[in-house]
């Protein structure tokens, strides 16, 4: 292939009365704890909304689709579904919804086209990019947005891209989820900083393994908020670290992107982050888009990882000369409307304001944090403190008594209608570390599971909350885990052994009568 044409262009945070939803949270901003704001030190971005009239906690900040829609359970009843899973993904808010109805009738594949529709959809496609700027903070000149179809695949994308040489070092933590672990193995030797017991990341021994790394670490590759405890890290901070080692940073923002404004800085500023991703699907838009920003000089150079449509300028039998970016790196017709709805998320973020999400969010997982604390037998992993509800996401990993895990998330789904997720959350090496499993307990527990037995895999419940959850949610979980943990629910519940999941013998749900795509 010839080479590409030239490019045209903190401290703890006192909550007071954050269980109640009628004060905003504060935090300090130390330096070295906390670079991500909490609700009181946000700067709002983009169009100011009108102000609002108080919610509390007792409505959601906005309405997400299918939010009261009833499911069968084993009683032969219905309930509304309580949705607690947003952390694995989210549903879609009305406006995003909205917009997609509105766009569906002019849509039409984007760039060159000749017709009206094409012509459309390619502004509402680049406009839905220009939005995705702003809402990193950062700018065309020396970055680029590629759409992509998740986190995932962004980062598997970089790690293709990236200019590693022989003997590069990736430096991860073992809070990552595995997305921000795999890539890099194929791609440079990978080296680990440990948690701490509480599992919060241990910054001593990240830069401990900075120096030892120094020369050879080419990249930083952490996650802005953990997807099992919370945790939200301080990125501008190892960003300063990373770069003083001379290595780039790489921020996985998929739990961080909806519930905090994300700041790249400019590139030359020590704090700057070089790349970051993030998902659609948990910012209200699940519609198949995901996003990689990062250095345009990286995808300038060299050939990109997939090839075809739209990624060239010049095709003969012998070369083929790439086009400017972003095109190259995105070859084939892309997710026209899974862009112009991660667009439409933007845009109510922004009309909403990060201080009302964030104090929205906060106290459901304040009062969340108070009310579990309050039920015997419930264990919660990280900090259970609600008071610093403020400085963490609404993220609440759990078990009940010495109930296995699985069990107890069948029972919240066949008996209370409360969804919620159960295991390692694609994180096993720190759900491990949480939990406090053993080296030798390790062991034999990938010997079962190599051996198709899943039977007592370690693991926890996870409880996640969205803008759309209130606290009747809260609540509605409190008294079914109330009634778990007494030993209140039905007998029958069977053991799938290779899947480590557990059903209700006896109810069988005929999916076809609730959505007909299913049922032929």
């Amino acid at each position: 292939m010839k080479a590409p044409k030239k490019r045209v262009s903190g401290r703890k945070s006192r909550a007071r009365k954050l269980a109640t939803g009628k004060t905003t949270a504060h935090a300090s901003g130390k330096t070295s704890g906390r670079s991500i704001p909490s609700a009181s030190r946000v700067r709002k971005r983009g169009p100011v909304s009108r102000p609002a009239r108080k919610h509390g906690l007792d409505a959601p900040l906005c309405e997400a689709v299918g939010w009261n829609t009833r499911v069968p359970v084993a009683s032969g009843a219905k309930r509304r579904y309580v949705n607690l899973d947003n952390a694995a993904s989210t549903p879609a808010i009305r406006p995003v919804l909205d917009a997609i109805v509105s766009f569906a009738p002019w849509y039409s594949n984007v760039h060159r086209g000749t017709g009206f529709k094409s012509k459309l959809s390619s502004r509402a496609f680049d406009r839905s990019r220009e939005r995705i700027y702003r809402f990193v903070r950062a700018t065309p000149e020396r970055r680029i947005v590629l759409f992509t179809r998740n986190t995932t695949e962004s980062i598997n994308h970089l790690a293709s891209r990236f200019p590693f040489q022989p003997d590069d070092v990736v430096l991860t933590t073992v809070m990552e989820h595995h997305s921000n672990e795999l890539p890099w193995r194929k791609a440079a030797r990978v080296v680990h900083v440990d948690v701490l017991p509480d599992g919060r990341v241990d910054e001593a021994d990240f830069r401990a393994k900075l120096d030892q790394t120094r020369g050879r670490v080419a990249l930083v590759a952490v996650t802005g908020a953990s997807n099992v405890a919370g945790y939200i890290n301080p990125v501008h901070v190892y960003a300063r670290w990373a770069h003083e080692a001379g290595a780039r940073i790489f921020v996985d923002a998929a739990q961080l992107a909806p519930h905090r404004p994300i700041d790249m800085k400019d590139p030359d500023d020590p704090e700057a982050l070089d790349f970051i991703a993030f998902s659609a699907h948990k910012m209200y838009a699940p519609f198949g888009a995901g996003v990689l920003v990062g250095e345009r000089s990286v995808f300038e150079k060299g050939d990109p990882s997939l090839v075809g449509g739209g990624a060239v300028d010049i095709v003969n039998l012998e070369n083929a000369y790439w086009t400017d970016l972003p095109d190259r790196e995105e070859a084939g017709t892309p997710d026209i409307v899974g862009a112009v709805a991660l667009g439409a998320a933007i845009r109510w973020i922004e009309k909403t304001g990060w201080e009302r999400i964030i104090r929205h969010e906060a106290g459901l997982t304040a009062y969340a944090l108070e009310k579990l604390g309050r039920i015997p037998g419930i264990s919660i992993y990280g900090d259970a403190d609600p008071a610093n509800a403020a400085d963490r996401l609404g993220v609440i990993p759990l078990n009940v008594g010495k109930l296995p895990h699985s069990l107890v998330s069948a029972v919240l789904g066949a008996e209370w209608a409360i969804g919620t997720r159960s295991g390692c959350f694609c994180a096993h090496p720190y759900v491990k570390c949480l939990l406090r499993v053993g080296e030798s307990e390790s062991r034999e527990m990938e010997k079962r599971i190599l051996n198709r037995d899943r039977s007592i895999v370690p693991g926890a419940v996870r409880v996640s909350f969205g803008v759309y959850n209130t606290r009747a949610d809260v609540d509605a979980l409190c008294e079914a885990l109330s009634a778990i943990a007494s030993g209140r629910f039905l007998d029958g519940y069977e053991l799938n052994r290779e899947r480590g999941e557990y059903f209700l013998r006896g109810m069988n749900e005929d999916y076809g009568k609730y959505f007909k795509g299913i049922a032929d």
